[in-house]
C-alpha cells in the first residue's frame, strides 16, 4: 500500500499545484522555462503513474476487504465508465456541446470513473485508489469554474459534427477498452 500512496501523492500532487500553489508553479515557470517545466512535469506525473500501477497491482496481492457491492452495481459501473470515456473525448475533440456546456468534461470524466468504480469494488486499495482520484477531481472541477469565472471565459458552442465525434468515438473507444484492454491491462473482465 505504501507505493500506491506514495504514487497517488506524486501523480496527484503535481496535478493539483493550479489548485494549491498557482503562484509558486508560475514562479517556477518563469524560472525554468515552459519547456523545461513541462519535462519536469511530465517526468514526476510518469513517476507517479507508474508507482501507482505497480502499488495498486502489489496492494491486489494482499486485498482487504471493506464493503461487498451488489453484482447490478458492477453492471452500473459499465454505463458510468461509457459516459466516463464519451466525456474524455469531448474535452478534446473541437465545437461539442459538453465541452460548451461542462467546460472541464475530462475532469468530469474522471470524477464519473471513479465514483463509478467505488459503487463497483469493495477492496481497501480500490477505495484508495478511485476514493483520490474523486476527491482531486471535485477539488480540481470547482477551482477550474471558479477560474473561469474570474477570467472570463467563455467556451465555443457546440456544433452537430462536433456532438457526434464525441459521442461515436467515446462509444468505439469504451467498447474497445470495455471489451479486450481491460481484461488484458487490468486483469479484470468488466463485462462479466
Amino acid at each position: 500500500m505504501p507505493v500506491l500512496i506514495l504514487g497517488l501523492v506524486l501523480f496527484l500532487g503535481m496535478h493539483s499545484l493550479r489548485i494549491f500553489a498557482d503562484g509558486w508553479r508560475t514562479r517556477q515557470i518563469a524560472r525554468l522555462g515552459l519547456k523545461r517545466w513541462k519535462a519536469l512535469y511530465a517526468v514526476v506525473a510518469i513517476v507517479g503513474f507508474v508507482l501507482i500501477c505497480w502499488g495498486f497491482g502489489l496492494a491486489r496481492q494482499h486485498p482487504v476487504l471493506l464493503y461487498v457491492p451488489p453484482l447490478w452495481l458492477r453492471h452500473l459501473n459499465a454505463l458510468f465508465t461509457l459516459v466516463a470515456f464519451v466525456l474524455f473525448v469531448a474535452a478534446r475533440v473541437p465545437r461539442n456541446a459538453f465541452k460548451a456546456r461542462l467546460h472541464h468534461p475530462q475532469v468530469l470524466a474522471v470524477k464519473v470513473w471513479a465514483f463509478g468504480h467505488l459503487l463497483a469494488t469493495g477492496m481497501l486499495h480500490d477505495v484508495l485508489l478511485f476514493g483520490a482520484f474523486l476527491l482531486w477531481a471535485v477539488v480540481l472541477f470547482i477551482a477550474s469554474r471558479r477560474r473561469d469565472r474570474a477570467a472570463g471565459t467563455v467556451y465555443p458552442a457546440g456544433t452537430l459534427r462536433g456532438n457526434v465525434l464525441t459521442v461515436a468515438i467515446g462509444v468505439a473507444a469504451w467498447a474497445v477498452f470495455a471489451l479486450w484492454l481491460h481484461l488484458w491491462l487490468i486483469g479484470v473482465n468488466p463485462m462479466a
